[in-house]
């Protein structure tokens, strides 16, 4: 078991926090288990998903599994927001390692990372929705690990029209395939979200990693050679209005790779087919914090490897325009960055604030604060007209 995060406020000419050597700072280090607090593995603020998705074999190996392995913490962050009431998933439990076993739930900053984390998502989602009209659209979600997404959507309203795409390691899809089609599963999600995952369009590969329908398609594909082979995610429509996901998944690539990812989506499609992509990752890690995070990160044998290049939200922001996400050539384009902080003060409206703060006493808000301000949300978008909703979303630039 890993050890409690030590956090001990200095005297005000000190520095602000001590912490221990072997800690890790970031959201997923608070969460308590069966007796009292204790540490995670670690995916951001709020874990959602598997991370790098697809990291191949060889060389990469190692650090592969240990990225490919915070997947089960993340479920169990996840099942933890949703049990506290902080989010709606009636799936997340079936997808969680031990569905039948009790929550280990964490503490109440982490609660409200992975609340913060997936509400600013889905509203980045529901904004792509809502900007392109009411045929049929495209997600393509890397990294997806154990993620719920495309139920939810389906759940809350079954006759969206959507072609969804997760991408994964290997190992990681062949497992979740593997729930999705048991009994709880699959009568839940037929019952909830009108999908049957015994369907006759619903195809799998013989060893079980790939899972190919009309509407729901799941790829076990290495993304550093996405670029390189310059193959096709089979299934995907070049032409359907399309939003990219990319939650703590390009963090673990090299930036060479990482941007080859970009660059690949980017001029996949065309630039009449209206594209939107949205980022979660670690930032500043130049300060006292952030050294500590990548410190004890790499300790474990985990590394941001483009956390130096894209290191703040201004890096972040230049990073999608270089991807055509512009906003200054006349196209309906543009690109923003904001951290958890701010998603906190200024996406969230003061009812859900209230609703929020009454579910958990959370004694740790200064914590809070200074571990949100280093994650952020990016998101990007292209081929839109000028009256979409893109601008509609609170930015720390002007609109």
């Amino acid at each position: 078991m890993l050890q409690v995060l030590q956090i001990v406020r200095d005297n005000p000419t000190g520095s602000q926090f001590l912490m221990s050597s072997s800690t890790i700072p970031n959201l997923n280090a608070f969460r308590r288990g069966q007796r009292g607090r204790g540490r995670g593995s670690g995916r951001g603020v709020g874990s959602s998903h598997s991370g790098a998705a697809g990291l191949g074999h060889g060389r990469h190996r190692p650090h592969d599994e240990i990225i490919q392995n915070t997947d089960n913490d993340a479920a169990t962050s996840r099942l933890s927001a949703v049990e506290a009431g902080y989010l709606e998933d009636p799936f997340a439990r079936l997808l969680s390692a031990d569905e039948d076993g009790p929550v280990a739930r964490r503490l109440p900053l982490m609660n409200r990372g992975t609340y913060l984390r997936t509400a600013s998502i889905d509203r980045i989602v529901d904004t792509f929705l809502s900007s392109t009209g009411h045929g049929c659209r495209q997600i393509i979600s890397l990294g997806a690990g154990s993620d719920t997404r495309y139920f939810r959507l389906k759940h809350k309203r079954q006759n969206l029209a959507i072609v969804y795409h997760e991408v994964d390691f290997e190992a990681n899809t062949r497992r979740k395939i593997g729930r999705l089609r048991s009994p709880p599963f699959a009568d839940k999600a037929k019952t909830l979200a009108g999908v049957d995952m015994h369907a006759s369009d619903v195809r799998l590969s013989e060893d079980g990693s790939t899972l190919r329908s009309s509407e729901y398609n799941i790829h076990p594909q290495d993304l550093r050679r996405l670029p390189r082979d310059n193959a096709d995610l089979t299934g995907v429509d070049k032409d359907l209005p399309t939003l990219i996901i990319s939650e703590c998944c390009l963090v673990y690539l090299p930036p060479e790779d990482a941007d080859a990812v970009l660059r690949y989506f980017s001029q996949l499609f065309p630039s009449t087919t209206p594209l939107a992509i949205v980022v979660y990752e670690p930032i500043r890690p130049h300060d006292s914090f952030g050294r500590t995070m990548v410190r004890n990160l790499m300790s474990r044998g985990i590394q941001l490897q483009t956390l130096e290049k894209y290191a703040g939200l201004a890096e972040q922001q230049e990073r999608l325009k270089t991807y055509g996400f512009r906003g200054d050539d006349g196209t309906g384009s543009g690109a923003e960055a904001v951290d958890i902080n701010f998603i906190w003060q200024r996406w969230t409206p003061p009812e859900e604030k209230e609703r929020v703060d009454g579910l958990e006493w959370m004694d740790e808000l200064e914590e809070f604060v200074l571990l949100a301000k280093h994650y952020c949300i990016c998101w990007g978008w292209r081929g839109y007209g000028e009256g979409s909703g893109w601008k509609e979303l609170p930015s720390s630039s002007p609109n």
